[in-house]
């Protein structure tokens, strides 16, 4: 009983029942310290916790790493790693924001129609290689609870690939340093019989980045010469491609067999990618819209993406 009255007191008297903020020690940090700090911040955002106690020091203030932190905190400013971006000039953003505006409007048939490719590089002990084991205290240096690793990630491999809407296409090795020759042979290999695998029609649209391999004269005159309909793609847009976010997936899951040597990494690499969900390819896909929708928001520049 004594409990309801209080909360019929409370509503009376302040129209809330939530938990009200109780007084505490009075904050060593006067308000215009605390203007200070986030004027501090707000113009250099990579300044240091010990930067910023050096300078309420200065300025007669002397406060603790908490105290500073929890003023930050309060003015809604916290502390993140920062994203790596591509360095985008106006002339970047500006064909960015042109690309996203002619492109969300393309129906979502012709969007199904896209095969998208890219290159990446997958370490055989990489920094996704992280297992979690059972042990007791003091326990972790010994050998049977480590995971052992070997300098420069114990070497890496090369791959190239592509999917669309309806699932993923060919993954093939790159071996050795690949040149405008090694990529139209990977296409003539690779492209259209991924192309027929999916089902897209020989109308469909073919996305690669700008790299000087792929815009070399010998891979256009290929493209050219199968009629593949290449989508022109704006520099420095990696945040565009659905193809990245899969690569992910397929380090993740790579990363999980913990391969012992090259061979059985390319192994493990083809045979996940084969793994990977026609659902989760869709997903994808379909982000394309959102991106150009975030790009056009953003007039061009980086996106979450």
């Amino acid at each position: 009983m004594s409990s309801v009255a209080s909360i019929i007191r409370k509503w009376k008297k302040f129209e809330t029942t939530r938990t009200l903020p109780r007084a505490g020690r009075p904050s060593k940090l006067s308000d215009r310290g605390r203007r200070a700090l986030v004027r501090e911040v707000t113009k250099n955002p990579m300044i240091t916790l010990s930067e910023l106690q050096r300078s309420s020091v200065e300025r007669g203030e002397p406060s603790r790493r908490t105290t500073i932190s929890a003023a930050i905190h309060q003015s809604g400013l916290y502390g993140r790693v920062t994203r790596r971006k591509p360095l985008l000039s106006k002339r970047h953003m500006a064909a960015r924001l042109e690309f996203a505006k002619q492109h969300l409007k393309d129906s979502q048939t012709m969007r199904k129609k896209i095969l998208w490719s890219d290159e990446t590089k997958i370490e055989l002990f990489g920094v996704n290689a992280r297992r979690h084991i059972w042990r007791k205290p003091g326990t972790a240096h010994h050998q049977a609870n480590a995971i052992t690793t070997v300098k420069h990630g114990g070497g890496s491999i090369m791959m190239w690939g592509c999917f669309s809407a309806a699932g993923t296409g060919r993954l093939v090795r790159i071996k050795g340093k690949m040149t405008a020759a090694m990529y139209r042979d990977i296409l003539d290999e690779n492209l259209l019989q991924s192309a027929l695998d999916l089902r897209l029609g020989r109308r469909f649209i073919f996305q690669q980045d700008n790299d000087p391999k792929h815009t070399a004269k010998i891979s256009k005159e290929w493209l050219q010469d199968n009629s593949v309909n290449v989508l022109e793609w704006p520099s420095h847009s990696p945040d565009l491609t659905p193809i990245e976010h899969l690569w992910r997936d397929l380090k993740m899951a790579v990363h999980r067999r913990f391969p012992s040597n090259l061979m059985e990494l390319e192994r493990c690499c083809k045979e996940e990618w084969a793994k990977l969900a026609k659902d989760r390819c869709a997903k994808l896909a379909a982000s394309y819209s959102k991106r150009l929708e975030v790009v056009i928001a953003a007039k061009g520049a980086s996106t979450k993406y």
